[in-house]
């Protein structure tokens, strides 16, 4: 509840101020989210050998959340003043790769690859906007998928995460066994659930089903027809933040409003897909939904600065 409440003013409060007003509090912004994401991995728990988390007086705060923020502004603000020359990698993509790449890197110690996936999504589509030539995401493709393939395989529950999504029913007592729990799950719902708190997974079966897995529960008890209301209402937030971009008074409005619907797009694909086995399985929370305080309340804030890109590209229309 408080986390909602947290989440809540700081939408209200971030969707009157005016936007422009954060551009210089990117750097800073940046900084502390860099020193955070540093700091989690002296002085933060071990959680399922993962140093991803915060524990202040019982709360959890889990740094790469606001690192997610802190480089979509830090993005839009390098690319207002540079996309003219966005192809001359030292003047325009250099102070990007400079702050993303050391980012990506603690984020990958701590652990949580399904976060540095989501970050380079983010950034490749606000870059991709912004006119970058396809030979750049070729090289970038060339030298990432080599290092990804290299992440996966040199850490043996990941390497246990793609075999069990290539054929989850083979490995259904071991590691695919969250992932044929969700499917369950989706079956038992039919089209319409069984209803509201009736889902039987979540009763122990389904491991995670309030975090990463709470979209398996919504099919079992609200079925298809709920399902799909809810994957609705993402597109719905992904068609307003398009065009929200797109009648952004400048540009620095134009690339954050695109960077913050990408965020919420990007997040429930992957968390949609890994429920339904279309994807392997990412610890990435579905927005706005998932028992995630760290996630609540960063989705909402980011939310709150779409909602104010969104009221002046109106008044200026």
């Amino acid at each position: 509840f408080g986390y909602a409440v947290t989440g809540l003013v700081l939408l209200a409060f971030l969707s009157r101020v005016d936007y422009h007003a954060f551009r210089p509090l990117a750097p800073l912004l940046l900084v502390g989210a860099f020193v955070a994401c540093a700091a989690v991995l002296v002085l933060g728990p071990s959680v399922n050998g993962a140093h991803r988390w915060f524990y202040v007086a019982g709360v959890g705060i889990q740094p790469s959340e606001v690192a997610k923020i802190a480089v979509i502004l830090f993005t839009a603000a390098v690319l207002e003043r540079r996309m003219d020359r966005i192809d001359e990698p030292k003047y325009a993509l250099g102070p990007i790769a400079f702050v993303l790449a050391p980012t990506l890197a603690l984020i990958m110690v701590q652990k949580d690859l399904g976060t540095c996936v989501v970050l380079v999504a983010i950034v490749a589509v606000m870059l991709f906007a912004a006119g970058l030539s396809w030979k750049y995401f070729v090289g970038a493709a060339a030298v990432g998928l080599p290092v990804l393939a290299a992440a996966v395989y040199l850490e043996p529950y990941r390497l246990g995460r793609l075999t069990a999504f290539l054929d989850p029913w083979s490995h259904r007592e071991d590691t695919g066994y969250q992932v044929v729990q969700s499917l369950i799950a989706v079956g038992n719902g039919g089209l319409s659930g069984r209803g509201l708190g009736y889902g039987v997974q979540k009763l122990g079966y389904l491991p995670d089903p309030h975090t990463d897995f709470i979209y398996a529960v919504v099919a079992e008890e609200f079925g298809l027809i709920g399902a799909s209301i809810l994957l609705v209402c993402f597109c719905v937030v992904a068609w307003r933040g398009l065009k929200t971009a797109f009648r952004a008074p400048d540009a620095f409005g134009s690339f954050l409003a695109l960077g913050l619907t990408a965020m919420f797009a990007v997040q429930a694909f992957v968390n949609m897909s890994v429920v339904l086995s279309l994807l392997p399985t990412k610890g990435i929370t579905l927005p706005f939904v998932s028992a995630g305080g760290s996630s609540l309340i960063v989705s909402l804030a980011g939310m709150g600065v779409l909602l104010n890109i969104s009221q002046r590209a109106s008044a200026t229309s």
